[in-house]
């Protein structure tokens, strides 16, 4: 696989929420080009979720016995990251460990998906960096004291790398299919909201403060680009957390979102990556059509590559699902449609 998918599982994250981002993502074009990777906040987290991806994982490949149409989604089950920390890849096998063998697949099948694998921050960020720096540190600050280790480790084996918030987005296509042509240095960003101008560092030149002020805030759920770009970002932003926290009398008044966005405008910090920021927003899942019928049936979701949950995640995974249960495919397949 050329793609990386890295999703960060926050603390709040519901077995529900994590099922339906993983059985979209399963059914996205993605899933055929990307491997996907789980980063969560404890090890009581992951063994939670754990039976929730191995039931996705093995409905999803009785929906593709059912079908030709579509491809599985992972060449292995949960794996443990422990094992591709501690262990040389073998030949044959992908970067993550030992392969689990399908009979039911052919070989040209298997060879066309994905991997599943799982870490938790410990195994990432064994020293907790940025304890010292915060009286409390959630999973949107510290999954950037993983991505160093974790982006450094494979930055030879992916070409591209989108990082998304398992609890605020759904990935239902393709995002990297735009950027794909561009610079191992490109970063691409979404605006949280609608109406931004499309702008690039260089493009810019140097920002005052007024500048930064009036640009459009840009939505750090989701960063995709070239895995060389998206590695220096990463980089950067630890390096911010550490700077800002060290600064700031009242650490718990830095937020990730805001420091983020004051990274991103700043050209002379990230002179080394092509940013790219984009008008265009993750439509919000509460403002599609349908989305209030009973059965979700006139909800299409074949034209969005992503969807952000936005603030009734509850009804909205529920309908969502009623959705996905509602096709004559899905519902023998699913335990949950029955």
């Amino acid at each position: 696989m050329n793609d990386l998918t890295v999703g960060h599982v926050t603390e709040s994250v519901t077995e529900q929420e994590l099922r339906l981002f993983l059985r979209l993502f399963y059914k996205s074009p993605l899933s055929s080009k990307s491997d996907l990777l789980f980063i969560f906040p404890s090890p009581s987290h992951s063994s939670a979720f754990r039976s929730v991806i191995f039931q996705e994982t093995e409905s999803f490949f009785k929906l593709v016995n059912r079908t030709q149409f579509f491809k599985p989604p992972g060449s292995t089950s949960f794996d443990d990251g422990r094992e591709f920390l501690n262990k040389e890849k073998e030949k044959g096998e992908t970067i993550w460990g030992r392969g689990v063998r399908r009979d039911n697949l052919t070989e040209s099948t298997r060879a066309s998906y994905g991997s599943v694998v799982g870490f938790v921050v410990d195994e990432l960020d064994p020293e907790n960096s940025l304890s010292g720096f915060l009286d409390h540190v959630p999973m949107s600050m510290r999954r950037w004291a993983c991505y160093p280790m974790l982006l450094g480790r494979v930055r030879r084996n992916f070409k591209h790398v989108v990082l998304v918030d398992v609890k605020e987005v759904l990935l239902l296509g393709d995002p990297l299919s735009r950027i794909r042509n561009r610079s191992p240095e490109s970063v691409h960003l979404l605006s949280t909201e609608a109406g931004g101008a499309h702008n690039t560092n260089k493009q810019h030149g140097k920002r005052n403060a007024a500048k930064t002020q009036s640009r459009k805030p840009v939505n750090s759920a989701v960063v995709m680009g070239g895995a060389r770009g998206v590695r220096r970002l990463s980089n950067t932003m630890l390096t911010e957390i550490v700077r800002v926290t060290t600064q700031h009398k009242k650490k718990n008044s830095v937020t990730e979102s805001g420091l983020f966005n004051q990274l991103v405008g700043n050209e002379y910090i990230l002179k080394n990556v092509n940013v790219v920021t984009s008008a265009e927003s993750i439509p919000d899942l509460s403002s599609l059509t349908g989305l209030n019928s009973n059965s979700g049936s006139s909800l299409s979701l074949s034209n969005y590559t992503m969807l952000r949950r936005g603030n009734s995640n509850s009804d909205s995974t529920s309908i969502i699902m009623k959705h996905v249960c509602g096709l004559e495919l899905n519902s023998p397949v699913y335990s949950d449609c029955l």
